[in-house]
């Protein structure tokens, strides 16, 4: 029975957080495919590139609240009975899974950030806002949005542990740790070459607009265009 409760909370939190809000909320509005706009990624940031704020935040606050729910739902239905912690972690964390890893989309999803931060908010908030005031200081010193998330979620761990959270609280954000790093792994690669892009950079433009943009007299090789942060 234990294991059944592990398994449907893990499938559960999975599918909740595969839904891809980004593409979901770009076509409803009439803005086309979001997967062929800027870094072709579902999360918010490149939701930005359409111009649509109020979309961009909704897929941010939708990202971030497909983890929590998931998370809340399974302890509100487990109730006080035993693994009440865990299970609602791994549903939390199923759901981050889902986000990067939508079945929908053949597995292509977004870096996870704002789930991330769902699911910590919703499991341990004390975590949680002390991930997002080192995420702030560390994009207001160096301006970059991974670097931020990268050092909120390698400090976590070592946070959960000096406050004396539990074990299985500590392993589920090293776990977390882990995968956000993965996701960033192209990212890490442009901060150590020194060519990751600062918020508030220019951003990719749509292949149409770059074809309408007539050629220089003396062009100038342009870097690769980065992935989201």
């Amino acid at each position: 029975m234990v294991i059944l409760s592990f398994v449907l909370a893990a499938v559960g939190g999975y599918l909740l957080g595969s839904i891809p809000f980004g593409l979901v909320l770009t076509r409803a509005a009439g803005l086309g495919d979001i997967r062929d706009i800027g870094s072709g990624n579902i999360g918010a940031t490149n939701v930005l590139r359409t111009g649509r704020r109020d979309i961009a935040l909704a897929t941010l606050l939708l990202d971030a609240g497909k983890a929590a729910i998931a998370l809340l739902i399974t302890r509100a239905i487990v109730g006080d009975g035993p693994y009440w912690t865990e299970l609602g972690l791994v549903a939390g964390s199923a759901a981050f899974v889902g986000h990067c890893f939508p079945v929908w989309l053949g597995f292509k999803g977004g870096k996870g950030v704002a789930t991330y931060f769902g699911v910590l908010f919703a499991g341990a908030w004390p975590l949680g806002l002390a991930a997002g005031v080192i995420w702030l200081a560390v994009a207001t010193i160096f301006r970059m949005s991974s670097l931020a998330a990268l050092s909120a979620a390698a400090l976590t761990p070592a946070l959960a542990m000096i406050a004396g959270f539990q074990w299985s609280e500590v392993i589920f954000t090293i776990v977390l740790a882990a995968l956000i790093f993965w996701r960033h792994s192209a990212n890490i690669a442009r901060i150590r070459a020194g060519t990751e892009p600062k918020i508030g950079a220019a951003k990719d433009k749509p292949t149409e607009a770059v074809e309408a943009t007539p050629a220089p007299v003396a062009p100038t090789p342009e870097p690769p265009t980065p992935a989201d942060t």
